[in-house]
């Protein structure tokens, strides 16, 4: 065999390699939340925390057929849930560090949510890459104003979707999870009365 050939033979098996090494990127943003009812809404105001490194944390997850897909769990989860205690409270705000004692004390702040997410995603195609199943684990400690342990919510998310459904949307078992994660935090925090 030519010299030449050989070549072109290591290198196509090399980019093919490489290709296929890739995670696709998608999006597992929530593509529905829970409703706010201001009639029904909690009188605390609130905090939850989400720093600029956890939003850019960029994970990979299984996909189908072998390869995988990566997205920003944080980031991507930020609208379930702070969508999901503004649905239950009357004020919601944002804060890089659960140790900015000088933003919670000036935003008045009765309750502090620490979320830490964790995600598992699979297919069960081995033809196509897009997850057809999707979870995602989210364990929040709350604390008061002062730094003192007032509970831990657990709940987890789940999400399912066929090829026929992705369309434009390769990341929709993901988005399912997301909603469906944002939905029970919500159930999960009305049923608990130390967060009332």
């Amino acid at each position: 065999m030519h010299l030449l050939n050989i070549h072109k033979i290591i290198a196509i098996s090399l980019t093919s390699l490489f290709l296929g090494a890739c995670a696709h990127p998608i999006s597992i943003n929530p593509d529905k939340t829970p409703e706010r009812t201001q009639s029904n809404l909690k009188s605390k105001k609130v905090a939850y925390v989400m720093s600029d490194v956890e939003r850019n944390k960029q994970i990979t997850t299984a996909g189908g057929g072998g390869d995988k897909v990566s997205y920003y769990p944080y980031k991507d989860s930020e609208k379930a849930i702070r969508d999901a205690l503004k649905s239950v409270y009357q004020d919601v705000i944002v804060l890089k560090s659960d140790s900015d004692l000088e933003s919670i004390r000036e935003n008045a702040v009765d309750l502090i949510y620490t979320p830490t997410i964790t995600t598992v995603s699979s297919s069960d195609s081995s033809f196509t890459w897009p997850p057809t199943y999707f979870r995602v684990e989210l364990s929040c400690s709350v604390a008061d104003n002062k730094g003192k342990a007032v509970t831990t919510i657990k709940v987890d998310g789940n999400g399912y979707a066929e090829f026929s459904e992705f369309k434009a949307n390769f990341g929709l078992a993901g988005s399912r999870a997301t909603s469906d994660l944002s939905e029970k935090l919500k159930k999960e925090i009305l049923n608990n009365p130390a967060l009332h």
